[in-house]
């Protein structure tokens, strides 16, 4: 087997077009690679990967048809909120507090970059999902909830499922 060694590849064959791909170090290796459109002598960069992944390059996720732009979740849970608080799965979402009956701090793993994001959320029974309860509001490292029945009495649930989007 060989290896072949090259700082830059370009992907497409016109020298001068916009349509061209390069995959490329940049003149001081950084441990990145990135990939840039154009000329491969003098590309425009769109992403940068690491070794751990995507740094920057994507801001949304294209919709299968149509033009509205598609958002994915930036964190979600599945958890036991009866007994024993216990995360079932999740992304982003590092612990839940229980502050009392049917009420949970949920804690974020990576911070959201302001307290602007929505919060979406259910259970398993009857029972509803408010957020940001007894004066606290929803920072960028944390938010509350209370779930609630319907005479608004605090209610432990076998499930609640949580989505944040930013």
């Amino acid at each position: 087997m060989s290896t072949v060694k090259s700082k830059k590849l370009q992907v497409g064959t016109d020298a001068t077009s916009s349509n061209n791909f390069t995959i490329y170090q940049p003149a001081t290796p950084d441990g990145t690679l990135r990939i840039g459109v154009g000329n491969a002598d003098n590309p425009t960069e769109i992403a940068q990967f690491t070794s751990s992944g995507l740094v920057s390059g994507v801001s949304k996720l294209d919709t299968a048809t149509g033009s509205a732009p598609s958002y994915s979740a930036r964190a979600w849970v599945n958890f036991n909120g009866s007994g024993t608080v216990a995360i079932r799965e999740s992304g982003n979402v590092s612990s839940i507090t229980d502050l009392g009956t049917g009420y949970y701090t949920i804690n974020f793993t990576t911070a959201m970059p302001d307290a602007n994001y929505s919060i979406v959320g259910n259970t398993n029974g009857y029972d509803f999902v408010t957020f940001a309860v007894g004066g606290a509001s929803q920072s960028t490292s944390a938010f509350n909830l209370f779930t609630v029945d319907t005479a608004i009495n605090g209610v432990d649930n076998a499930y609640v499922f949580l989505c944040v989007f930013r």
